[in-house]
């Protein structure tokens, strides 16, 4: 596929995404961590503006000089921004402006990308449409979240992305001790933070060949999970009392029944569907009570190819810091991943919300310990 073709797949897929919504639906924003779909697109379109058309294509005009403030979301490089718990509140401009925006800038970028950039402005709209397909993930989550804590439970769609069913193949893969390469390898495109590949030594271990089912998690809260301290971490069990959680998000208890929130609607709970939206505590919690424990990132690399995995984002035991020889980009570019690298737990593998070709073994995906709005899961070891 070209670069170009590229480049109208990846934004036409954004669009795709938010094509079942109502105006409405566009700007809500009820927590800081979810960000209203609106701002979604804006967003990366702006990315385009900001680090390919500005920079590198002369003559070109900013639709609007006004969008640099509204939509750079974390870029101190760049310049000031609205404060992030602020976007819901931008109305204006409206969802037609912001679609109008991105064709004015397609527009730019198709002129631009025809026009034969060399090989170096290449790799950045390369890291640009990769930059496009973690937002797509993010709106299938925040548009779910957004419809999940709507009191009628609106449908997104008749399409149900959430199905992942589970439970094959049982039993744990045996890993013998040894030394392993970690890290992206190979001439395709990765994040910095895969960066550079490195050997590590791992003492024999054993890892779940499939990822925790609802029914699984279902008989850990039956058997008091949610009140029971010696399960958790300190720090998530005070999360536990502090915001009285006693279920995974979007499950519900309705006449005398489990139900959970999908894509598609509210519907009873699948037994044999794969857990989803965890939070690192709860995993941690749940492989405690087993007698097990989670995988580190390590471990996790090193076995994955003897499982499944590609369904749900699964949480380790890894925190989220710095490979050996990690390097940060100069610029703006150079703010994308190593500035988080403090107080956040890694995830390993993909989920049903993860673009077709956008995951691979090596890649790593980081949360705070507490938030599951993500398609999350527990994937045991020991």
């Amino acid at each position: 596929m070209t670069l170009i073709d590229q480049y109208r797949a990846v934004r036409g897929a954004s669009e795709a995404i938010c094509r079942p919504l109502q105006k409405e639906d566009y700007v809500v924003q009820p927590i800081v961590d979810v960000s209203p779909p609106k701002w979604h697109l804006g967003h990366t379109t702006w990315f385009w503006e900001a680090f390919v058309l500005i920079p590198h294509s002369p003559g070109y005009r900013p639709c609007n000089p006004d969008y640099n403030y509204v939509f750079n979301s974390y870029y101190e490089t760049i310049g000031a921004r609205v404060v992030r718990t602020d976007r819901g509140n931008l109305s204006r401009p409206s969802v037609d402006e912001v679609y109008a925006y991105r064709q004015y800038v397609d527009a730019a970028m198709e002129r631009f990308i025809t026009g034969g950039p060399g090989e170096e402005l290449q790799q950045l709209i390369i890291l640009g449409l990769n930059h496009e397909q973690q937002h797509q993930e993010l709106l299938f989550t925040d548009i779910k979240y957004i419809l999940g804590h709507n009191p009628l439970f609106p449908a997104w769609s008749e399409r149900d992305i959430d199905v992942a069913p589970g439970g094959n193949p049982a039993g744990f893969v045996s890993v013998p001790a040894g030394l392993y390469e970690i890290g992206f390898t190979g001439d395709g495109f990765c994040f910095d933070n895969e960066l550079s590949r490195h050997k590590v030594y791992l003492e024999a271990f054993q890892v779940a060949a499939s990822s925790v089912t609802n029914e699984e998690y279902l008989a850990f809260m039956e058997a008091g999970g949610y009140t029971n301290f010696v399960w958790w971490h300190a720090e998530g069990w005070d999360w536990v009392k502090k915001n009285s959680i006693s279920a995974p998000l979007y499950w519900h208890f309705i006449d005398g029944r489990w139900h959970q929130y999908t894509m598609a609607g509210l519907r009873p709970l699948e037994g044999k569907q794969l857990l989803s939206h965890i939070s690192y505590y709860e995993a941690v919690a749940f492989a405690a009570w087993k007698g097990c424990r989670l995988p580190t990132e390590f471990e996790w690399e090193a076995a994955a190819a003897q499982f499944e995995w590609g369904k749900r984002w699964e949480w380790t035991e890894s925190a989220y810091l710095p490979y050996p020889g990690f390097k940060k980009a100069a610029g703006a570019i150079g703010e994308y991943n190593g500035k988080f690298m403090v107080s956040q737990m890694i995830l390993r593998g993909a989920s049903v919300a993860t673009p077709a070709g956008h995951s691979r073994i090596s890649y790593r995906n980081f949360f705070h310990p507490s938030l599951r709005w993500q398609f999350t899961g527990i994937r045991l070891a020991k």
